[in-house]
């Protein structure tokens, strides 16, 4: 099938477009190029523009009448630059994807699936959650992504749209090939920090909060190998439909994570352990929007999606140091 994948240019979505590729579908890629880097699209198909650009969205439902289904992962997602840039957040994660829902229901494309994020989650004493269990958002970012999942169940409530909503946990790791991965050239998430202390690009690694009601004090977190996370949004294109008959609803959540709780010292132990050395550390109270974290319950996932994470935290760093190797070569910087 032909799947319409926003933000395709970036470091998940032009992962998830390889892996749509493998299982014998065909990705449309719409980007505009804000981040993502034009050479993660490669010789896709791909349309350079908004989302919420209504004739260009046309343009491309004209142009590929058979796309099935539209995996939505275009969105502004560092959660420091959210506490201080609000509207730009609010304005394209929010408002340029209701247009974009509104325009898919208008062009008989009603089926979605949507990159959500765990970081809406509410703290619980055990820190494993559940699709059910209470949210808290803590930065703009993390609002955004429950209003977005809140204008979805409400639309299709009221609309032939369909919703597959995916909350993501966290992302570590590139492609098996080695063709993308994470490309800021200094990246805010955990594992792209560890790998420029490793590599001597940054002159040691912040652990940012170490008073966390966790068992050591630091942010605790589920990582999983970004080809696990790809390969949950083709199970959830391929079983879009059955999906939503198994829940009798028009929308729902489901959690993509490994079921794993790490903090941050044990991340580290284990970055440590693979890379063979020790990586320079310092301390320093929580950023902005940070949360104490959660791991998921993955029982829906598995039940429901039929899917579950294949490989290990150490695979996942692994792929990680690999590609931070690798970038240069591919993006033209280190």
């Amino acid at each position: 099938m032909k799947v319409l994948v926003t933000g395709g240019a970036g470091y998940l979505g032009s992962i998830t477009a390889k892996a749509l590729e493998q299982a014998g579908h065909t990705p449309v890629i719409l980007d505009s190029l804000l981040t993502g880097p034009r050479v993660f699209v490669k010789d896709r198909i791909f349309y350079e523009g908004d989302i919420a650009d209504r004739d260009l969205l046309a343009r491309i439902v004209e142009e590929h009448p058979d796309i099935d289904c539209t995996i939505h992962m275009a969105a502004r997602i560092v959660v420091p630059e959210s506490v201080e840039k609000p509207y730009e957040y609010y304005r394209d994660n929010v408002a340029k994807s209701l247009e974009m829902f509104d325009q898919l229901v208008r062009l008989g494309k009603p089926r979605v699936v949507f990159s959500s994020s765990a970081s809406l989650y509410a703290l619980t004493p055990e820190f494993e959650v559940t699709e059910a269990d209470g949210l808290a958002p803590q930065s703009p970012y993390a609002r955004t992504k429950g209003m977005m999942e809140s204008v979805l169940q409400d639309m299709c409530a009221a609309t032939e749209l369909r919703a597959v909503i995916l909350r993501y946990f966290n992302p570590i790791g590139s492609d098996p090939d080695l063709e993308s991965g994470i490309y800021a050239r200094e990246p805010s998430h955990v594992i792209g920090q560890l790998v420029m202390a490793a590599q001597g690009l940054k002159d040691s690694f912040t652990i940012t909060g170490t008073e966390h009601p966790t068992r050591d004090g630091t942010g605790i977190r589920d990582y999983i190998h970004v080809w696990d996370l790809a390969k949950a949004h083709v199970a959830a294109v391929e079983r879009f439909d059955d999906v939503l008959a198994t829940v009798d609803a028009p929308s729902t959540v489901i959690n993509i994570g490994t079921g794993a709780g790490v903090t941050v010292l044990e991340l580290i132990a284990a970055f440590e352990r693979v890379f063979g050395e020790k990586v320079p550390t310092t301390t320093a109270p929580p950023r902005p929007g940070d949360a104490v974290g959660a791991y998921a319950n993955v029982d829906k996932a598995r039940d429901v999606l039929g899917w579950t994470a294949d490989h290990t935290l150490d695979e996942g760093i692994a792929s990680a140091l690999a590609w931070g190797s690798k970038r240069k070569e591919i993006l033209g910087y280190a």
